[in-house]
């Protein structure tokens, strides 16, 4: 019989985390914007679950990724930092990381170009993949309300947003409760407003317009919370459109592998769900590692027979 110095749950946890590991999706390039960290509407620990289940090469965060027009010292939580923790240590691990400044992070824009190890803080960036060029901003460079006087009721029309996001909220919590479907105020909204639609299909137009002038295969922007893949033409010639959506509401990421662009959707857990799935892994705990013999400090150590 030999012994090993093994605990027998870290063992669990370390065969459980090497699993989890070894799932993790390989991308060549993800693309996150809109995060809106700092603010009530982020879903933070939803990131964490996606960023955890992927390995890119590259992480695109395109813009507003934290919330510094709506950033309170008060509210921070600890899911919002471990966001910053994980993307950290992706960078750590080789991951390459391009920070893109937004609107709502505006502030970051004087310390462009700088780099620290893999991450690249910066206004827009270019990158050449597979043979197409793609052009990476946020876009709010579009977006007239974003500038001059009128960003002082963009700013305020920010904190109602934040208030209907924290609203709309507490009522999905009450439907989940029930049993009910969720429901997003202002999708509804936006898709029930002309002006809003219309605002959005001429962002689209602008953004593919300049790319295809630029001589650009893809352009690939965030800020209008609308996650999109379409190819838009005109007479000069056509480029792949592509937008990351956001995590306030859509929950959305640009993934790109073996040649191809798709937009990921996450679906959350239901806290029914998460029980469940701690209960599993209770349960995985209780059951017999096959051919250990527990030894008579166990948990302090875990016999394995020659066999193992």
């Amino acid at each position: 019989m030999i012994y090993y110095p093994f605990n027998i749950v870290e063992t669990y946890q370390l065969v459980f985390r090497v699993t989890k590991s070894m799932t993790k999706k390989k991308l060549d390039i993800c693309v996150l914007s809109d995060l809106h960290l700092g603010t009530f509407g982020c879903h933070a620990e939803d990131i964490c679950d996606y960023l955890s289940s992927i390995k890119p090469e590259i992480l695109v965060l395109n813009g507003d990724i934290i919330d510094i027009w709506q950033f309170k010292k008060r509210y921070f939580p600890a899911s919002h930092m471990q966001v910053l923790r994980k993307i950290l240590k992706m960078a750590e691990k080789g991951c390459k990381v391009y920070y893109i400044t937004g609107n709502h992070d505006e502030a970051l824009r004087r310390y462009s170009g700088i780099e620290l190890g893999n991450i690249i803080l910066d206004d827009k960036l270019i990158l050449e993949k597979d043979g197409k060029k793609i052009w990476f901003f946020h876009g709010d460079i579009f977006d007239a309300t974003t500038q001059g006087s009128a960003k002082i009721l963009a700013k305020l029309g920010g904190k109602g947003y934040d208030i209907l996001i924290w609203v709309n909220h507490q009522i999905n919590r009450f439907a989940e409760f029930f049993g009910r479907e969720k429901m997003s105020f202002s999708k509804k909204i936006k898709s029930g407003v002309k002006k809003a639609v219309s605002w959005i299909a001429n962002f689209e137009e602008t953004a593919a317009e300049l790319a295809i002038q630029e001589g650009y295969d893809v352009v690939c922007c965030g800020h209008i919370h609308q996650p999109q893949d379409r190819i838009i033409s005109n007479n000069q010639g056509s480029v792949r459109y592509l937008n990351s959506g956001d995590w306030i509401e859509n929950l959305t990421s640009l993934e790109y592998s073996k040649g191809e662009w798709s937009i990921y959707t996450h679906h959350p857990l239901s806290k029914k769900e998460k029980i469940k799935q701690k209960n599993e892994f209770q349960d995985l705990l209780k059951i017999p590692m096959p051919g250990v013999i527990p030894s008579s400090n166990v948990p302090a150590w875990v016999a394995f027979t020659d066999a193992v």
